[in-house]
């Protein structure tokens, strides 16, 4: 069953004007080695949450905004806001939030009197964000407007791209940072937009003036700035440089060539106030941006947007392990030819998406001592090509080889045609609707004998961790707090999200154990024992019938 409106009745929530307060006791278990023995406890934490009700006026500011991603995302929300349909060969098309898990999917919210699921939309667990109302602008190092942008990206169907033209034509991206040295050479022909003559310092200061000036002329409530441009190399981590939050920003000051620009756009937000998400695998969180991230209390969160093929790994890997298989090879292809692919061509470009396409598998290996001895890994190698004609309609190749029962052997081998910015754009969506929530939840542990949730003004709570590894299910190497350990698991990530919300209103964790349908009520009992008595007279009756036969037969 799936509803739209629900109302929770329990004494642990209260939903106040402007808030909802929860009671929420964590339970899990504790793990030690004693005596060459593991040792299990169970552990259970009572925790307080308060979330604002209050849903902002949200922009979202993309770093690449002219770029195959950026140009689909606004795209594609002008569409679904205005309602506009298109033909296509298939007949008439209507817009929709397919691929988004906040617009499309559904979220358990308990189970009825029959023992049936009952479902509600995942956006209606806590206040959210409409898509429609999300106001896009940004940054691309070219100067073409979002109408141009959209044509030259090929993604969307013609008919579709036509209507939009008039209310795309007017968004012209703002100009970008760019430093050769951090993507490919074969990018300098679109790098017409780009803001000239400054230091990093002042461009620090430039993209918090362009910050600011978004807000406040489109009266925003916040901002979130998204990177979604090309993949830089990676940045060496240099002592004395970007290793602390004081040395990165001083390094800024002294124009240190080390600093890349997706690292120049992450202070400029986080000193602004604005989360930041990095779209791009490069390893623009630095230590220095994260320690600044958690001097300011600002969320960040990265890396790479998780769309396709490793998507698809980190459910492949997971089931097979967990199935009792052992994956020895995995072997990922891909080839592309939208822009992304032309600057993965470039070697410090790609090695930087292999770096968060190949880590992707490692917490599912480590979870397996039986199948995996210390420090054994599968072989994993990962190929991208830049292969223009193809454009966004990425192939993604793999061929995964693991070891089963006696020594056989067990190969899969799987095609998929990804369809990279309309798979990568319901990505984008969720991950600033999500960002921004995060930001109105807060949580504090509560005392042992301490009362239930009525709100008291004492009170005092603690915003979610800077690190909002709370997203991961949304990206390819997720970034997480120091000493954290890091899920790829698909869906462990997707029950985080889940379960956090559904704490927010005061619901347990989903659990999938149904303890009520695995034993017989009295009911049942009562019915068993009267179809027994039922079937007992059948068979009676039947038999005295079957005498009465052979009687009549004998005379």
């Amino acid at each position: 069953m799936l509803t739209q409106q629900f109302k929770i009745k329990s004494p642990n929530v209260v939903y106040h004007s402007d808030c909802i307060i929860s009671d929420y006791n964590y339970e899990t278990t504790r793990t030690w080695v004693e005596d060459n023995t593991i040792c299990a406890a169970p552990v259970s934490q009572r925790y307080k949450f308060k979330t604002s009700t209050t849903v902002p006026k949200l922009g979202c500011m993309i770093v690449g905004l002219g770029g195959n991603n950026g140009s689909t995302v606004v795209a594609g929300t002008i569409a679904n806001r205005e309602g506009i349909t298109w033909r296509t060969k298939d007949g008439i098309q209507t817009p929709n939030y397919w691929g988004s898990v906040t617009q499309a999917t559904t979220l358990k919210l308990g189970t009825d009197a029959d023992g049936k699921d009952t479902f509600i939309p995942f956006n209606k667990i806590l206040p959210m964000v409409d898509p429609n109302d999300i106001v896009f602008g940004g940054w691309d190092i070219n100067n073409a407007n979002l109408a141009e942008a959209m044509e030259r990206a090929q993604v969307l169907d013609y008919d579709l791209q036509r209507q939009l033209v008039p209310l795309m034509k007017n968004i012209v991206p703002l100009p970008s940072i760019y430093i050769p040295d951090f993507i490919a050479a074969n990018q300098s022909e679109r790098a017409n937009n780009v803001i000239l003559n400054k230091s990093k310092q002042q461009l620090v200061e430039h993209i918090r003036n362009d910050i600011r000036n978004f807000k406040s002329q489109n009266q925003l409530d916040k901002v979130i700035v998204m990177w979604s441009a090309n993949t830089e190399r990676f940045s060496d981590v240099v002592e004395g440089v970007n290793d602390t939050c004081d040395n990165l920003l001083a390094s800024i000051k002294r124009d240190e060539e080390e600093i890349s620009p997706s690292t120049l756009f992450a202070v400029a937000s986080i000193l602004e106030g604005s989360t930041y998400i990095n779209g791009s695998p490069q390893n623009t969180f630095v230590p220095g941006v994260i320690e600044l991230a958690m001097k300011n209390d600002v969320r960040i969160a990265g890396d790479d947007f998780k769309s396709g093929q490793t998507k698809m790994k980190s459910v492949m890997v997971d089931w097979l392990i967990s199935a009792g298989l052992k994956p020895v090879s995995i072997v990922s292809y891909n080839h592309l030819g939208n822009n992304d692919g032309k600057n993965l061509s470039a070697p410090s470009q790609f090695r930087s998406k292999e770096i968060s396409k190949s880590n992707v598998v490692d917490d599912m290996v480590e979870s397996n001592k039986i199948l995996y001895k210390e420090n054994e890994h599968p072989d994993h190698v990962v190929v991208i090509k830049y292969v223009p004609y193809v454009g966004d309609s990425k192939r993604a190749m793999d061929e995964y080889v693991s070891e089963i029962f006696m020594n056989g052997k067990n190969t899969i081998v799987m095609h998929n045609t990804c369809e990279d910015s309309l798979l990568a754009s319901p990505i984008i969506l969720d991950l600033v609707i999500l960002a921004e929530l995060c930001e109105r939840i807060q949580f504090r542990k509560c005392d042992e004998n301490e009362a239930g949730v009525s709100l008291e003004g004492t009170e005092t709570f603690e915003n979610l961790h800077p690190v909002m590894s709370i997203l991961s299910y949304l990206l390819k190497a997720p970034l997480v707090p120091r000493g954290t350990p890091i899920v790829n698991a698909l869906m462990k990530q997707r029950a985080c999200l889940e379960n956090v919300f559904k704490a927010c209103v005061g619901l347990p964790a989903e659990n999938h154990m149904l303890l009520e349908q695995k034993l017989l009520c009295r009911e049942e009992r009562s019915v068993e024992n009267k179809m027994e008595k039922v079937l007992k007279k059948e068979t009676t009756t039947n038999t005295m019938n079957v005498e009465k036969m052979r009687v009549l037969e004998s005379f």
